[in-house]
C-alpha cells in the first residue's frame, strides 16, 4: 500500500506566505512524478505545480512566479512554496503522485487526503 500524506496547510494573510509538504509512504519501487491540485469551492480541480523524477516542473498560470515546487528524493518528499498568497489561493490543496509500487508493477495515480490553504485578513 501507498499513502500520501500532506502537511503544513493553514490560514495565512494576503501576501503571506505557506509551504506544503507531502511524503509518500509504504511499498515504493520508484516515483515518476508528484504534483500538487487544488479545489476551491465550487471549482474544478486544477493542477497547480508538477515536478518529474528528472528534477523538470511545470506550473499552472496563475501561479507561475509566485509558487515553487521542490522535492526531497530521499525522503520521498515534494514540497510546495507558496509566496505572495491571494484571496483567490484558497482552495483545498492535494498532493498527487505516479508511482511504481514494485518493479513489476505498472504506473499508478496516488492521491493524499488534501490540506486546506485560507487565504484571508
Amino acid at each position: 500500500q501507498v499513502q500520501l500524506v500532506e502537511s503544513g496547510g493553514g490560514l495565512v494573510q494576503p501576501g503571506g506566505s505557506l509551504t506544503l509538504s507531502c511524503t509518500a509512504s509504504g511499498s515504493i519501487f520508484s516515483i515518476v512524478s508528484m504534483d500538487w491540485y487544488r479545489q476551491a469551492p465550487g471549482k474544478e480541480r486544477e493542477l497547480v505545480a508538477v515536478i518529474t523524477s528528472g528534477g523538470s516542473t511545470n506550473y499552472g498560470d496563475s501561479v507561475k512566479g509566485r509558487f515553487t515546487i521542490s522535492r526531497e528524493s530521499a525522503k520521498n518528499t515534494v514540497y510546495l512554496r507558496m509566496n505572495s498568497l491571494e484571496p483567490e489561493d484558497t482552495a483545498v490543496y492535494y498532493c498527487h503522485a505516479v508511482i511504481r509500487p514494485t518493479i513489476l508493477s505498472a504506473r499508478l495515480n496516488y492521491w493524499g487526503p488534501g490540506t486546506q490553504v485560507t487565504v484571508s485578513s
